[in-house]
């Protein structure tokens, strides 16, 4: 089974200040490209990603569907969001730096954080972030882009809402428990 790679804890890159989202867009070298919401799946290991505040990736096998094709997101413990992208070239492209940039998180107040990643050419890949941790639970704008030696191959921007707003959405992976 192909690995898949993914994000769940990521690294401060530096303050943006006054950050505001750009417009969202996909180039076209990027073949096809989803968004939305998805239940967290199980993880089969880690990888190196000295870019991030966890220091590490994880490893999925197998791929979950979206649950929403929202790109409002309850913030809830557990719950993912991200997109599923895939190159016009056959060949994909490896070493595409993919960036996430939010609003301030954690003691340190973390905006923008980066990682490396592949979008394949034959099937599409999965890349999102997933709330694993309290400090993470931010309200606000964010944005997932991926660029390919400066070049902007796609970005997308989700809003991330209190779970109030979307009760449904975050009751979704069952994880009512973890609302109050």
């Amino acid at each position: 089974m192909r690995l898949t790679l993914f994000l769940c804890a990521f690294a401060f890159v530096g303050p943006v200040a006054a950050w505001s989202p750009a417009a969202d867009l996909t180039d076209a070298a990027i073949a096809s490209l989803e968004t939305g919401v998805i239940c967290p799946p199980p993880t089969v290991g880690e990888t190196p990603a000295p870019g991030t505040l966890a220091g590490t990736t994880h490893l999925i096998e197998d791929e979950p569907p979206f649950v929403s094709r929202s790109n409002r997101v309850p913030a809830v413990i557990g719950l993912g969001f991200g997109a599923k992208s895939m190159t016009a070239d056959m060949l994909g492209l490896s070493d595409v730096t993919m960036t996430v940039t939010h609003p301030p998180m954690g003691k340190d107040g973390i905006t923008s954080q980066t990682f490396q990643t592949r979008i394949d050419g034959t099937t599409p890949a999965l890349t999102f972030y997933q709330f694993d941790y309290d400090y993470e639970l931010v309200k606000g704008l964010w944005q997932m882009e991926a660029s390919k030696d400066g070049k902007v191959l796609y970005r997308t921007t989700f809003e991330v809402i209190a779970p109030k707003d979307a009760s449904e959405l975050a009751k979704i992976c069952g994880f009512e428990e973890l609302l109050s």
